[in-house]
């Protein structure tokens, strides 16, 4: 009998976009990243595209893209994030799904998701449907076939959700083995209980659905999927092969297959390098013919379904309560903190009471616009994939009622994204996990708070009573840390201040126009902005702008034309004044009063008649958005900088002879000592680290004299910058392989990264490295014989199996 392996591997992370920006702000417990999404695509999606193969003595033989032998799927919003940040890994995926369908019979190995990652069996009907259909068309636009599979968040599962995937035209989806309640033969009565996780997992199931419609189930091997992601399992891939092949019975008298689902992120993330135990894993079963890689599709039709299994309802694979892990204080949770989590039913309903308080007010609303607003909702995924005026035009026409005015198009993208963000405010983790001031939990209220805003605009009658109400209902989730008090406060402490609309962006451009000079037309995350005059004066080190600009969001086409006003005194102290632009003689009024002030050098007569102009509402450098904020403030602090730099300087050098003697002696050093030394070394690394040339004799001497005077150095940091420099020298070698002294430059820049005890991802370099190398064989790159003994001793730094240049051009899959 045939055997078959399957390993589905499920990608997700949470939407970590800001609301109001439509962009992921720096996240600091990232570090050195500067987000979570962009550290695990450098700890695992990344290296799945490209993973190694290594002999006896770990150097590269080979670099595969695990996705092109595996079954996965990767969360829709995700892939959007992928798409515009890291594009050279959204390529490998889509290409693993193209080749997956050579090597398994026309199947491709990618699988759909319902959007948002929203546990479906506590949605209501129509958010099912939604984000079932939202998930199939992301697949189809991204992998240009229609999807066979659909994963369900977290495996959630109910009859309904089954029925509307079905409808939908999905072929399959996986479940853990304990949401299996009974199955018989087909065209047999007799049920057999299979409940409690009884169910064999190596052949397909088929389930029969109210609506005549039936769908295939695959319940995933549990013991085994549990030891690649808690038990260690990918220490090896060796024993990770034979895992899986403990799987098949010779008491078996069917075809079997061998499938396991885990999160992804086990093979990297969660485990360092799981992406080479996987990728090890896989040639050693193929080498060893020990069994057949498959996925889902193929089995599919190569060994249908010969079973009938019903089952249970309103189950997970990540909670052993049902589903009550996003609904109550169940008992399950992520860490071991001692905290209850009570507060995730009264937080569950109150998303439940805005969600079914904004409905209704959505439904007649866009009943003016749209003939079926539901039907309009299911399309508006189109406009979220693609946001030209051209495709939002096309939207219009397919959907509305008549033509629209550009204010009633303004009206009907905002009844849509308020629909949008009140599905976003269900993504999953803000339950999972054990605290409601969570990063998590505050992401799901910041989409309640974005929902809210929109209906406010809409409904300004409703306003007052939608937010009240809601953070009334709040004020029951309790939480765990008793400085954070409630979700009302904790709305209050975090959302509020996060809120942004068209003022807000007039000054954000107003501030940062002061520092960096910029063209007619500024993007600024999901906003543009067209300036039409702006006019600075300077004295000393104080500086005022006046200008009027059209803010414009991409997103819902409300625009703004917007007079603003900017005063900077010199340091950090900044006050700005935004209001709609009135006329050309009220412009020209104020330009004239401020230079005429300004002139005088009567700094707070300037202050006096913009409030005059403004308004009491003014904004600061806190106005700004987080990322742009850190960017002005590292520009104002550097000639602070600077000079406290040099003052410690002048302190350590005056004294590093002391310290290292009171360190040889082991005598406590004064700590204003041991700081000044922490921050004149680091400084002085992070320096060197940054070159172009390496200098690696003063990199090692600074390194020594850390180590002689016990001085803390950021190691992250140091690592990640040198890993930086590195990919930037050998980008250019990409460019421009046959400068020599490049090359020599880079192979010089690789040893210093061996030798020293920092860490360093040479993973880019590496990649590189073999496009030369196949370039190089394939003869696309003509280069003279002597740079090949050059390109070998850099290919040897890098751990690279280097005696056979043409089997070096002939293993790294073609881009």
């Amino acid at each position: 009998m045939e055997r078959y392996i399957c390993i589905h591997a499920h990608f997700y992370q949470p939407p970590r976009e800001n609301p109001w920006l439509e962009t992921v702000e720096a996240q600091p417990s990232a570090y050195p990243f500067h987000d979570w999404n962009e550290r695990i695509t450098a700890e695992c999606y990344a290296p799945n595209g490209a993973s190694r193969i290594v002999d006896e003595q770990g150097r590269i033989i080979e670099i595969v893209n695990n996705y092109s032998k595996i079954s996965f799927n990767f969360g829709p919003t995700l892939l959007s994030w992928l798409d515009e940040q890291s594009p050279e890994v959204y390529a490998s995926i889509l290409e693993a799904d193209r080749v997956s369908q050579q090597q398994f019979s026309g199947h491709g190995s990618a699988m759909a998701q319902a959007y948002n990652h929203m546990i479906l069996p506590l949605a209501n009907r129509r958010d099912k449907e939604t984000q079932i259909i939202w998930g199939i068309r992301d697949f189809e636009k991204r992998f240009h076939r229609k999807p066979e599979g659909m994963w369900l968040p977290e495996t959630a599962v109910d009859i309904e959700s089954l029925d509307l995937m079905a409808q939908h035209g999905i072929k399959f989806t996986v479940l853990a083995q304990h949401q299996a309640a009974k199955v018989r033969r087909l065209g047999t009565r007799a049920y057999k209980d299979v409940s409690g996780g009884r169910v064999d997992p190596t052949r397909a199931y088929e389930t029969r659905l109210p609506s005549g419609c039936r769908m295939a189930l695959f319940f995933y091997d549990g013991p085994i999927s549990r030891a690649v992601a808690f038990e260690k399992l990918l220490n090896s891939g060796e024993q990770f092969a034979q895992r899986l092949m403990s799987g098949f019975s010779e008491d078996r008298d069917w075809p079997q297959l061998v499938n396991i689902a885990t999160d992804g992120e086990s093979y990297g993330h969660h485990h360092p390098h799981g992406d080479m135990a996987l990728a090890y894993a896989l040639r050693y079963i193929e080498e060893n013919r020990f069994a057949r890689l498959t996925n889902y599709g193929e089995i599919l039709e190569k060994e249908p379904p010969q079973m009938e299994v019903q089952i249970a309802e309103r189950t997970a694979w990540s909670c052993g309560h049902g589903v009550e892990r996003w609904n109550s204080d169940c008992g399950c949770r992520s860490g071991d903190s001692g905290w209850n989590q009570q507060w995730r039913g009264p937080l569950r309903a109150a998303l439940d009471w805005l969600r079914d308080s904004v409905n209704p007010l959505f439904e007649k609303e866009a009943g003016r616009f749209f003939p079926v607003p539901w039907a309009a909702r299911n399309e508006y995924i189109n406009v979220i994939l693609n946001r030209s005026q051209e495709n939002v035009g096309r939207y219009f026409e397919s959907q509305s009622l008549r033509p629209l005015s550009p204010e009633e198009r303004v009206r009907a993208l905002k009844l849509m994204e308020m629909q949008r963000h009140a599905m976003l405010m269900y993504t999953s983790c803000g339950w999972f996990f054990d605290e409601i001031s969570g990063i998590e939990a505050v992401k799901v209220l910041e989409y309640a708070g974005r929902a809210i805003q929109l209906a406010c605009d809409l409904f300004p009658n409703k306003c007052t009573r939608l937010e009240s109400e809601f953070l009334e209902r709040l004020t029951l989730a309790k939480s765990n840390i008793a400085e954070h008090g409630d979700g009302a406060q904790i709305f209050e402490k975090w959302v509020r201040p996060a809120m942004a609309n068209l003022r807000d962006v007039g000054a954000h451009y107003a501030i940062s126009s002061l520092f960096e000079r910029s063209s007619d037309e500024v993007p600024i995350h999901c906003y543009t902005v067209e300036r039409q005059d702006f006019q600075t004066m300077e004295s000393g080190r104080a500086r005022v702008a006046v200008g009027h600009a059209r803010v414009t969001s991409k997103i819902t086409e409300e625009s703004e034309l917007q007079t603003f006003g900017v005063m900077h005194f010199g340091d950090h102290n900044v006050n700005a004044g935004v209001r709609q632009f009135v006329d050309d003689s009220a412009y020209a009024e104020l330009v004239s009063a401020v230079r005429e002030v300004f002139s005088r050098a009567d700094l707070p007569e300037v202050v006096r008649v913009m409030d005059r102009y403004f308004g009491e509402t003014s904004y600061s450098l806190k106005s700004l958005f987080a990322d742009e904020r850190q960017h002005i403030l590292d520009i104002l602090l550097s000639t602070t900088l600077r000079e406290a730099e040099s003052a410690y300087r002048q302190i350590y050098e005056g004294h590093a002879p002391l310290l290292q003697y009171l360190t040889s002696i082991g005598m406590e050093k004064p700590k204003i000592l041991t700081l000044t030394a922490e921050f004149v070394l680091n400084a002085n690394l992070q320096r060197e680290l940054r070159r172009e040339d390496l200098d690696p004799v003063r990199i090692r001497l600074l390194l020594e004299q850390a180590k002689a005077e016990e001085v803390s150095l950021d190691r992250a940091g140091l690592g990640y910058t040198l890993q930086k420099s590195l990919g930037r020298m050998m980008e250019r070698l990409r460019t421009n392989p046959q400068d020599v002294d490049l090359l020599s430059k880079v192979s010089n820049a690789v040893e210093v990264a061996n030798t020293l005890a920092l860490p360093v991802d040479l993973w880019r370099v590496q990649n590189i490295y073999f496009e030369i190398a196949r370039d190089y064989v394939s003869g696309k790159v003509q280069l003279p014989p002597e740079w090949g003994q050059s390109f070998l001793k850099l290919g040897e730094r890098l751990r690279i199996r280097t005696d056979n240049m043409e089997r070096i051009g002939q293993l790294l899959p073609a881009a």
